[in-house]
């Protein structure tokens, strides 16, 4: 769910040169797709409140209670892979 949001986070943090330190580097754009999710998710609960439907009929027309936890959980899964995976290829590709 965040593979694309941490790959252009990532080019963006690498042109703003942020420091190397890759730690900081990673758990920056983590934390960028995880609020990125959030938002996504206030956002959809507020159309939710907006359109005069009741929180529990939009949960029920979802079809799962825990929807936003797991698109959360599923935004961490993509994020941390993507980066593992992609890092040494989009450095090669920036340089």
């Amino acid at each position: 769910q965040a593979l694309v949001p941490a790959m252009i986070a990532r080019a963006i943090i690498i042109r703003l040169t942020i420091p190397k330190g890759r730690n900081g580097r990673t758990s920056l754009i983590i934390c960028f797709c995880l609020a990125l999710s959030a938002f996504y998710e206030l956002l959809d609960w507020g159309v939710a409140l907006i359109s005069a439907e009741a929180a529990d009929a939009f949960l029920g027309m979802q079809g799962y209670e825990w929807d936003t936890q797991s698109d959360r959980v599923y935004a961490l899964i993509g994020a941390t892979t993507g980066l593992a995976l992609l890092s040494k290829i989009h450095d090669k590709q920036t340089i």
